[in-house]
């Protein structure tokens, strides 16, 4: 005897038991009308019917009428009615238990499924929550399944969109539930049920366009599969358009980042290139020049040819490290050598620059000097060009934990909050400085891409009229 068996067997038992009971109390212990017996039969038949079922309920106001009329209708203790009031309230008392036990089952069942719709609205929130956090089309169709199966208890999902060509599947190897279906779904757009497999299918739809379908092997309501089709269509519809999005942007990045380069690359070559050929043009000139004029015009094509080569080699420094073809030379340095090294290197740019060195002489990392070094120097050309000629510059460093901390602080006239999170871009100048200060915008890019391949972090601290404060965080391997 299986479980469900038993388990019927002792509610028919509980249900005449207690009949047993009410019977057994008011007719040896407590005396009453049959008026409140009555009442008190039909309390429990109603019991019955909002705990189990409707045959549970008719069993018990078949056998609490057995019972009225046994113990409680005269002459008592037979199942014989004598007298037309007697059969009236028998009559009356197994309709009225009836009638109740009906309407309480109805209640009960209403409850019931209000209580499984709001669980649903649940599941299909959740379910919805979850679509959300895909950022493209292919994430969320690989996600879709096993989101289905997870919030809808379903033993598998397949879903199939023609514009990605795969079927994305979760759960058990259920036969049936293949390609062949999903695409004979797209083809017919209409929900499929197949009993025998306990199999569903229906069309992903937006609209009246067809963009997939989804298939379930599990019980599942047509309802639920049918907003849950839905809830992906406009997923999938949603992925496309921010792709699209995303490629649009990206294009109106590319193009604006085509237009600062060649502004900048224009002007900054330009500038030298035209000082060159002003010079060798004079030099050419049948006009006799001095000495001196000849000296001067050849230190300014020396100069402007330096500048030149300077700019073209930034150029290829950032095409290097953007594409990752470098490695690292790590070993351990002085970071007080190292600061003073590049201090010493940008002598002439910093010109009467106060330099205030505040590192400890003790500090010692691994890394690659040659290339830190190079980040240092692009922060005091930096601040020595954006700050008042005789303005201090304070470098320091200090370890901070596992990680070490450079700064470079200068007294310029700040950069706008707008501003702080573009100058580390490539080509990016600031909209203030473009055409004032010579530069390409890749100085601070190059920084930046260094201290990243040291696993390092780079920023900026700054207030307008009152300086910046550029620093970077490097692990401290030594």
């Amino acid at each position: 005897m299986n479980r469900s068996v038993i388990k019927t067997l002792l509610r028919f038992g509980a249900c005449a038991a207690v009949l047993f009971l009410v019977a057994r109390v008011y007719t040896s212990v407590i005396r009453v009308n049959p008026t409140t017996v009555a009442l008190t039969l039909l309390i429990w038949v109603l019991i019955v019917s909002a705990l189990w079922s409707l045959r549970y309920a008719l069993f018990t106001a078949f056998f609490a009428t057995a019972v009225f009329n046994y113990y409680f209708l005269p002459p008592v203790r037979t199942f014989t009615i004598t007298g037309t009031q007697n059969w009236i309230a028998l009559f009356a008392f197994l309709t009225t238990a009836v009638i109740a036990s009906q309407l309480s089952d109805r209640a009960r069942k209403q409850t019931d499924e209000a209580v499984g719709r709001r669980r649903e609205l649940e599941r299909l929130y959740g379910f919805s929550q979850q679509l959300l956090t895909a950022d493209n089309v292919l994430q969320l169709l690989n996600a879709v399944p096993d989101h289905v199966v997870e919030s809808f208890g379903v033993a598998a999902a397949a879903v199939y969109v023609p514009d990605k060509g795969n079927i994305y599947r979760s759960g058990i190897d259920a036969p049936g539930l293949d390609g062949e279906q999903l695409k004979s779904i797209i083809a017919r757009g209409e929900p499929v049920v197949d009993s025998a497999q306990n199999l569903s299918f229906t069309p992903l739809k937006m609209g009246v366009r067809t963009v997939g379908a989804i298939g379930v092997a599990g019980s599942l309501s047509q309802q639920t599969l049918a907003a849950i089709g839905s809830l992906i269509a406009i997923a999938v519809e949603r992925a496309n358009a921010v792709e699209t999005l995303a490629r649009s942007e990206a294009a109106r990045e590319g193009e604006r980042l085509r237009s600062a380069i060649l502004d900048s690359v224009t002007h900054e070559f330009r500038t030298p290139l035209t000082s060159i050929k002003a010079s060798i043009t004079s030099l050419l000139s049948p006009t006799g020049l001095s000495p001196d004029d000849r000296q001067e015009l050849m230190t300014v094509i020396n100069e402007e040819s330096d500048r030149l080569n300077r700019l073209v080699g930034e150029a290829a420094e950032v095409a290097q490290l953007e594409s990752h073809e470098f490695q690292l030379d790590l070993k351990d340095c002085s970071v007080l050598k190292l600061v003073q090294a590049a201090v010493e290197d940008v002598k002439q740019i910093l010109g009467k620059h106060p330099i205030e060195i505040r590192v400890p002489e003790a500090i010692t990392v691994r890394l690659d000097a040659d290339r830190i070094k190079e980040v240092v120097v692009q922060l005091l050309e930096n601040a020595a060009k954006y700050s008042p000629p005789e303005s201090p510059i304070r470098i320091t460093a200090e370890l901070k934990g596992a990680n070490l901390e450079v700064s470079v602080a200068d007294q310029g006239a700040g950069i706008d909050d707008m501003e702080q999170g573009l100058i580390f871009d490539k080509f990016y100048r600031g909209k203030n400085q473009r055409y004032r200060v010579q530069g390409t915008g890749m100085g601070l890019a190059i920084a930046r891409a260094i201290v990243e391949a040291h696993g390092g972090k780079i920023g900026v601290t700054s207030q307008l009229e009152c300086g910046s404060v550029f620093h970077f965080l490097l692990p401290a391997r030594a």
